[in-house]
């Protein structure tokens, strides 16, 4: 709890923490954002038995990033349980390499598992429980076959967790659910969200679309795009406008999305372009706006998109851009009207993302680049940001006005034996 800065549970993981303690089926229906993996992971993580050397808890997420998320939490949570994240993008001999020395913990898409389970890399006797987080965007996105095939293999499993941001999402038969508890603390949006629209006078919004990011100042903020060609239109003006930001959308490589929302979560972007991927299901900073710069396919995208802001106790507002003569989907509430009557200058990111050539397969740890930075690097702890830790390479958040000169005095430096490039990106 103190090393994830939580200080205390809400309502939903405080119910989330009994129900999953006490029962072998559970269905948690929450909005994103509102600590779902936390609330199964306290629980389970406490029935994990430290003499099984083998696989125990096996969790499936959607998408690469949540699962990498999920990793990232079980590891700050300090078990003292080895986990691992397996998913497609990364070669099948890298994980095999990984899953050598059993984790007891497993997090991964449904594709890879279910690849793994195929090739018998590891035996699934001690795996007695199964979380599919997100299940419905799994199920959404095509993973059905795999998570079936997955469910099958499970032969000892005792326990499902499903987890959704969705309402009323129909089960499917080969989902071992037939006495779960539901938990549903999917409300609607309080107060905290406010829904406004803002009028394109052209049916090109690029234009105006400029002026609300200066009328909305420097807040964190998405906007969401139906297209990725839209995505990269947008980006070049807003290039051009000298607004810095970031993209994420399925076309990009996986290494380029990771990083766009690394850059977001530590400060150097404000401001990311996303299609509806970026929905759900990610680790991103608390957001003040989101803008619909296309409008929404349907109501549960609007829900989701909107779900990004006024997260927990927090405020935020969801701006429609639409163009004057544009007819609105039914699907909308009414919508008072945002007038762009002030101009904000945006000033320049704070922050800076440096990449270091060294991870936790090299046995560098949080503190030593802390270490690192402060004492050879010459910066304040006030100048040294976010840093995360990956299995072979690390990113770190530093003043933007220090950022060469710490490349200058750290590039080629040894930490832990290992010679280190580092670099800006």
């Amino acid at each position: 709890m103190q090393k994830l800065e939580v200080t205390a549970l809400n309502e939903m993981q405080v119910a989330a923490r009994e129900a999953i303690a006490k029962n072998d089926e559970v269905l948690l229906l929450s909005p994103t954002g509102s600590g779902k993996t936390l609330a199964f992971l306290l629980p389970l993580t406490l029935q994990l038995d430290t003499q099984i050397t083998e696989v125990q808890l096996l969790i499936l997420a959607p998408s690469r990033e949540l699962a990498l998320q999920i990793e990232t939490v079980i590891r700050t949570m300090g078990t003292g349980y080895k986990v691992n994240a397996v998913y497609g993008g990364q070669h099948f001999s890298k994980d095999k390499t990984n899953l050598k020395h059993r984790p007891a913990i497993l997090v991964g898409t449904p594709g890879r598992v279910a690849d793994h389970l195929r090739r018998e890399t590891f035996p699934v006797r001690k795996i007695k429980t199964l979380v599919i987080d997100e299940f419905d965007k799994a199920l959404e996105i095509g993973f059905e076959k795999e998570m079936k095939a997955i469910v099958w293999t499970l032969k000892y499993c005792r326990k499902t967790i499903l987890t959704s941001a969705t309402y009323g999402v129909q089960l499917p038969d080969f989902l071992p659910m037939r006495k779960a508890v539901t938990l549903n603390y999917l409300e609607e949006k309080s107060e905290a969200l406010t829904l406004k629209k803002i009028i394109s006078p052209t049916k090109d919004k690029l234009e105006t679309l400029g002026k609300t990011l200066h009328h909305l100042g420097n807040d964190l903020g998405i906007v969401f795009c139906n297209y990725k060609e839209s995505i990269r239109r947008i980006s070049d003006y807003l290039t051009e406008q000298n607004i810095p930001h970031g993209c994420y959308y399925g076309g990009l490589e996986q290494k380029d999305r990771e990083r766009a929302l690394i850059k977001f979560r530590n400060g150097t972007h404000r401001l990311i372009l996303a299609t509806d991927l970026a929905s759900r299901g990610l680790d991103i900073p608390e957001i003040k706006f989101i803008i619909h710069y296309h409008l929404p396919i349907n109501a549960e995208a609007f829900t989701h998109r909107n779900g990004r802001t006024a997260r927990m106790n927090a405020t935020g507002a969801a701006y429609v851009l639409s163009w004057a003569e544009e007819r609105l989907p039914h699907f909308l509430p009414e919508l008072k009207e945002e007038l762009l009557e002030k101009t904000i200058e945006l000033e320049a990111p704070e922050w800076t993302t440096l990449f270091l050539s060294g991870g936790r397969k090299d046995k560098i740890s949080k503190g030593d680049i802390v270490g690192l930075f402060i004492k050879q690097g010459q910066l304040d702890k006030s100048e040294l940001g976010v840093i995360e830790i990956k299995q072979d390479c690390a990113f770190v958040g530093v003043a933007a006005t220090k950022a060469n000169s710490i490349i200058a005095l750290l590039d080629n430096v040894r930490l832990k034996k290992k010679k280190i490039r580092i670099r800006e990106i």
